[in-house]
């Protein structure tokens, strides 16, 4: 069962409507969001809309971010507080677990891990320099923050992100970072994965259903979409609609250019 029923939207002071994302036609007609399922997948063209009502809906529930930013004091989030500040959710329980995940945050995080080993390895280095001529002792002791932290992040990210492959790497991140009974929000999680990388993304979905998490998320991936019982919310013609499978656009026409891409690049 879900943690996160649904959202409601109050009406808007007529001083926001001016205003992004106010202006746009999937915000003014937007009244609310029923969540029926574990996994609940927002779809749409590009500008249709899904990206900002998932970035509104993580300001909502105050979720934790995975980069260097909070929901709370990111700037380029600045005007989907706004909006958020609508929203009125209903839970079946509420949690403070998970995280909040867009695509270009891995990159971000991936390089501050990388700075910050740098850092924790240059402060050993002088350590060494600094407690020449002193105790074993008193060099361990110096040494134990920095060793420390190095440990951690060996334990959970083991040599780190940056030196995997993309989507090796996001999925090292998104594991390691994964606690049961928590509401996971990510947005466009494929744009790491390959074809193959996206099935071991659903296998792991599975397993995380399974110890009582949710998760919304907005894609493009019609392998990711084809989660088996996930709810699908399509974002079309300023509305929202849920949707089977296989009456997906993305779908069928990722099927029908596999099944015949001839007809399709002749065209072009």
């Amino acid at each position: 069962m879900p943690h996160l029923k649904s959202v409601t939207v109050r009406e808007f002071n007529q001083r926001d409507t001016d205003t992004f994302p106010f202006t746009l036609e999937i915000v003014r007609s937007l009244r609310g969001v029923e969540f029926r399922s574990p996994v609940t997948f927002f779809v749409g063209e590009n500008g249709s809309g899904k990206s900002t009502i998932l970035e509104a809906l993580a300001c909502a529930v105050e979720s934790i971010t995975v980069g260097s930013e909070s929901v709370k004091t990111d700037k380029s989030l600045d005007s989907l507080r706004r909006l958020a500040f609508y929203f009125r959710l209903a839970w079946t329980k509420r949690t403070r677990k998970g995280f909040f995940l867009r695509a270009e945050d891995f990159f971000g995080y991936a390089k501050q891990m990388r700075k910050t080993r740098e850092e924790m390895q240059q402060e050993l280095q002088n350590v060494d320099s600094e407690y020449e001529g002193r105790s074993s002792y008193a060099k361990s002791l110096a040494k134990m923050p920095y060793s420390g932290q190095l440990a951690a992040m060996q334990k959970r990210y083991g040599d780190g992100l940056d030196v995997r492959s993309h989507g090796e790497g996001f999925l090292a991140l998104f594991q390691s970072r994964f606690v049961p009974d928590g509401l996971y929000l990510l947005d466009e999680p494929e744009a790491a994965l390959s074809p193959s990388r996206q099935l071991t993304f659903i296998s792991a979905l599975k397993q995380m259903i399974a110890e009582n998490s949710q998760f919304i998320i907005a894609t493009h991936s019609p392998i990711i979409l084809a989660f088996p019982e996930a709810q699908i919310l399509q974002f079309a013609d300023g509305r929202i609609q849920e949707v089977k499978y296989k009456q997906l656009e993305h779908v069928n026409l990722t099927r029908d250019f596999l099944s015949n891409p001839e007809s399709f690049l002749r065209h072009l």
